[in-house]
């Protein structure tokens, strides 16, 4: 079971996949990135070979240990990405050994199906009544939208109405038979999202996720006093010390660590674990590709406070590619009645095509976050 070889594909429409083979031959997948650093992780990960290869695949925890802690600067969006998809590779090969899923080896299952939602409006949303409509057919009964363009620190009330407006849409085409989170993407600077918080209370809203940066992490406390709305962040935070003041500080109800970022599979079962003492929900962020869909899927059903997952299937970033693109059966993410079925073949779950992986990495990427401004030249938040 030692670590042979580690090569890397990058592949349309954004996004990092890592294959690790044994000396015996067992192959694991992982997916680590940094959206628009796929490049600067992909070197994080080529630094990190000379402490993974050779090691026994098994040991996950003590490589994991040694690639965190033993380099002694740490954390961060690119190594904790590194890590974590080296790590959802060696959990791919363990689980493959043992011919059991990765959620049988963290405690078995807790649930019989999941609730995914789905994306609708892009960065600039628009006609989203029209989208949560044509979801809701394909059964779908969640979904997400941004809930502004970019936005000034004080702004008129004009870009508050616009939200309640679409907002509306929605809620008049479907009532709640469709829930609605509504994602402020860091956009929002404190004093707006006061208000746009408290004009969004009649609405019902399933989360408001990063109402603020969460280096603004005092502010979520404030923030939560002037809503009953759950409020949802963790996309930007790594490894469990980064959550650890934010659950202290009692401003957020749901977490949201992503498994491609924040440290891997082990780490986020860890987070979950602390949040569940805060009776703190997680919903893992993947806007992300099949690997790490499958990592997020495997720490859901075994985690009892995990209660919707987010996937990218057919979101405004996929143009070239999709999510069911790489793998050789798509089925394993069919979704009925809003819900996703447990991935019941060893390791992730799924099994990747790699022919169509090499194909792709011939073509790469170049995706890059868009720069935004404001009205008067004033680099905005994306």
């Amino acid at each position: 079971m030692k670590v042979k070889s580690m090569e890397l594909f990058k592949v349309p429409p954004r996004w990092l996949f890592l294959k690790i083979t044994t000396e015996s031959g067992l192959v694991g997948w992982g997916e680590p990135v940094v959206e628009g650093k796929a490049d600067t992780v992909a070197a994080a990960v080529e630094e990190m070979k000379d402490y993974v290869i050779g090691r026994n695949a098994n040991e996950i925890e003590d490589i994991w240990q040694v690639l965190y802690r033993c380099a002694f600067y740490r954390g961060g969006p690119i190594l904790m990405s590194a890590i974590s998809g080296i790590e959802q590779a060696l959990w791919d090969i363990k689980g493959k050994a043992l011919n059991a899923p990765v959620y049988e080896l963290l405690g078995g299952a807790v649930r019989e199906k999941l609730k995914v939602y789905c994306w609708i409006g892009g960065d600039r949303p628009d006609h989203v009544a029209t989208a949560a409509l044509e979801k809701f057919k394909q059964g779908y009964t969640a979904v997400k939208m941004n809930a502004t363009p970019e936005i000034g620190w004080i702004d008129n009330f004009r870009v508050v109405q616009d939200v309640l407006d679409r907002v509306q849409s929605v809620r008049d085409a479907l009532g709640y038979k469709m829930d609605i989170a509504l994602d402020f993407h860091g956009r929002v600077h404190k004093a707006m999202a006061r208000v746009l918080m408290k004009e969004l209370e009649p609405f019902k809203l399933m989360f408001i996720e990063e109402p603020v940066l969460t280096e603004n992490e005092e502010a979520f406390a404030e923030l939560r006093r002037h809503t009953s709305t759950p409020i949802a962040t963790g996309e930007r935070n790594y490894t469990r010390w980064g959550y650890k003041n934010m659950l202290h500080n009692g401003g957020v109800d749901i977490l949201q660590p992503d498994l491609s970022h924040t440290g891997g599979i082990l780490e986020a079962k860890k987070i979950a674990a602390m949040a569940e003492a805060y009776d703190v929900a997680i919903a893992p962020h993947c806007p992300l590709g099949p690997i790490a869909l499958a990592a997020c899927v495997q720490l859901d059903f075994c985690t009892p406070n995990a209660f919707i997952q987010e996937q990218s299937l057919g979101i405004h970033y996929n143009q070239g590619s999709d999510l069911l693109d790489y793998l050789k059966d798509p089925t394993v993410f069919e979704y009925k009645d809003g819900h996703i079925g447990r991935l019941d073949k060893p390791g992730l779950g799924i099994e990747v095509n790699e022919d169509k992986v090499r194909e792709m990495a011939a073509v790469g990427h170049h995706w890059r976050n868009p720069v935004w401004r404001l009205g008067d030249g004033v680099p905005a938040e994306w």
